[in-house]
């Protein structure tokens, strides 16, 4: 069973995340904050995480992500490097402003929208993790 860590700090959109995760033998673990995030992925070493964007801070997603995926081979996060990482966002449906993954700006592997749609979700986090074995 893989083990799926969502950083989300809305109550709402975790259980929106986890009913369909469950539903389809996922183990899920979650986090309310990057800080947490970064925390529980040394505790759980998860095979996928679902990650926000904006929660304590307005780019708290990005600076998880780039700390989880630091070169720095001496980083606290080494072993953890190469868990895919599903960004979870709202900004391309209430901005104009859009991104996508960027090795050195965004490293992560993929994006989701919000609302999520279950299909859509449970389609990327198959994919990724069939991706990373």
């Amino acid at each position: 069973m893989a083990k799926i860590l969502i950083v989300e700090d809305d109550p709402d959109m975790v259980t929106a995340l986890r009913i369909p995760l469950e539903a389809n033998g996922y183990e899920v673990f979650t986090a309310v904050s990057g800080e947490e995030g970064l925390q529980k992925v040394k505790e759980v070493g998860p095979d996928l995480i679902i990650l926000d964007v904006m929660m304590e801070t307005t780019t708290a997603g990005f600076q998880v992500s780039l700390q989880l995926r630091s070169p720095d081979p001496k980083s606290e996060y080494a072993p953890y490097r190469d868990i895919p990482i599903l960004i979870l966002t709202a900004i391309h449906t209430t901005t104009s402003l859009r991104f996508g993954p960027d090795e050195a700006y965004l490293p992560v592997d993929d994006f989701v929208d919000k609302p999520v749609d279950p299909d859509v979700l449970l389609q990327k986090v198959r994919a990724l993790i069939e991706r990373a074995r």
